[in-house]
């Protein structure tokens, strides 16, 4: 089997990934037709659009943390059979006012802000999921390979949407019959999880109900720098750089005044980029830390590019660049923090990692709405790559001083002073050697946090 699709090995994940493909289809349809339906009720601009964006995805900063302790206590595959219903019942919900000709503004912000309570509940379970699925040496190819499920259908998705929209009058109501279509996809994922194979599964016994779970979560990442660069980055990334498709509607009907079908296709050049860069990175057996910072860097600057671009389709032209970078940055980053962490504590980690990486859109998103509307769609891609570059270079600045500053990380091992670059060396050999380091200066010493759980991965 190519070693591109070497997770397909478990019978488990093939249903799963199987099922995803059409599930994540209908969640882009949703998105897409979700964010025309707000720019088509009565008086909302940019600034709408971003509130129902930061209500969405608010419940995820505030409720995700806690959900990840949830997660390390109860089956995740049932958590996310629940999780599930309350989104098929929310995208339910809009479709049906969305149809019947009476959706008001707050109808959306309402809907939108339960199905981001949904969200927050099954984002850290499906995360820490896979992990379950697959073998240990798989885990980096099936991060890949969901994430080329999730993008194989954002080339399809935006697309239909927009297609489907303009084919029934392009209005409100249009809107309404794209979510219904999302709100049965739903069904097929709660039928999935059902028919897996729990003789296969490698979950982890569930732990009981202990004082400071969420606190022992917070302390274990900390322990970590990889685990801290990472999550400084994907903070301003995923809060000032993640905000395409709002960004990109602006740009579309403001400054290349087009319509529904072309915000659609926009969607699906941005996600052929992302496509190609999720397939690139599932043939990966290992991801260094060098391939988060370097795309992280190539993901602000392209942000800042497209806002430069002239015409249409110079913009559509350019978008799978901008989409391979923002997914190269992601998926590295989520394999990292999965195969850093212990299993017993991968809710949790997964969970914070969630916060921080889809947190900050209720920040960013409200903010990117108003700098379009006040100043222009293209600032909005400006802002967010300039910002996006600068958390890289901050991320990168803290974990040399976790590390103990460059003159340590640029030290190679038994040859002191020496300036042969270890910062992208592997982790696990660079905190093996610190360790090994402290003990022979102190015997005494005591572990750190991280040795004192038990199976903590390396």
């Amino acid at each position: 089997m190519s070693p591109t699709f070497r997770a397909f090995r478990n019978p488990n994940y093939r249903l799963y990934f199987a099922v995803s493909v059409v599930s994540n289809t209908g969640t882009w349809m949703q998105r897409v037709a979700q964010d025309w339906l707000v720019l088509h009720l009565p008086g909302n601009s940019g600034t709408e659009l971003g509130i129902t964006t930061g209500l969405q995805f608010l419940p995820i900063l505030l409720l995700t943390p806690y959900a990840g302790v949830i997660a390390d206590r109860f089956p995740k595959r049932r958590l996310m059979q629940v999780a599930q219903g309350l989104m098929a019942l929310t995208s339910l919900a809009l479709g049906l006012v969305a149809v019947l000709g009476v959706a008001e503004t707050w109808h959306v912000y309402l809907i939108a802000l339960l199905f981001g309570v949904g969200a927050a509940f099954e984002a850290p379970a499906r995360q820490a999921f896979v992990s379950e699925m697959v073998e240990p040496d798989d885990l980096t190819n099936a991060v890949g390979l969901n994430s080329a499920s999730f993008n194989a259908a954002r080339v399809v998705g935006p697309a239909a949407a927009g297609v489907m929209i303009g084919a029934l009058g392009g209005g409100v109501e249009a809107t309404g019959w794209v979510i219904l279509i999302n709100a049965v996809s739903y069904l097929a994922v709660i039928w999935q999880l059902q028919r897996l194979d729990v003789a296969l599964l490698r979950s982890p016994q569930v732990r009981p109900r202990t004082p400071g779970m969420l606190r022992e979560g917070v302390r274990y990442v900390r322990s970590s720098p990889t685990m801290v660069l990472i999550l400084i980055l994907v903070f301003f990334a995923g809060t000032f750089g993640m905000n395409l498709q709002i960004n990109a509607a602006l740009m579309v009907t403001d400054v290349f005044d087009r319509g529904a079908s072309e915000f659609g296709l926009f969607g699906s050049a941005l996600a052929v980029g992302s496509l190609a860069g999720a397939l690139a990175n599932a043939r990966r057996a290992r991801i260094q830390l060098r391939l988060v910072v370097v795309a992280g860097v190539a993901f602000g600057v392209t942000c800042v590019a497209l806002g430069l671009l002239p015409t249409y389709w110079t913009f559509v032209a350019f978008a799978p660049v901008v989409g391979f970078a923002a997914i190269t940055t992601l998926n590295a980053a989520n394999a990292t923090m999965q195969t850093e962490s212990d299993p017993l504590m991968r809710g949790r980690v997964m969970a914070l990692y969630f916060t921080i990486v889809m947190g900050g859109t209720p920040l960013g998103a409200p903010l990117m709405g108003w700098v379009g509307q006040e100043f222009g769609a293209r600032w909005t891609f400006f802002l967010g790559g300039s910002l996006t570059t600068l958390g890289v270079v901050l991320a990168a600045a803290v974990y040399l001083r976790l590390q103990g500053g460059v003159r340590t990380v640029l030290t190679e091992v038994g040859a002191p002073g020496s300036l042969v670059s270890r910062v992208w060396d592997n982790q696990a050999v660079a905190r093996a050697r610190n360790q090994s380091s402290e003990q022979a200066l102190d015997p005494g010493a005591d572990a750190p946090l991280s040795e004192s759980v038990p199976g903590r991965s390396r």
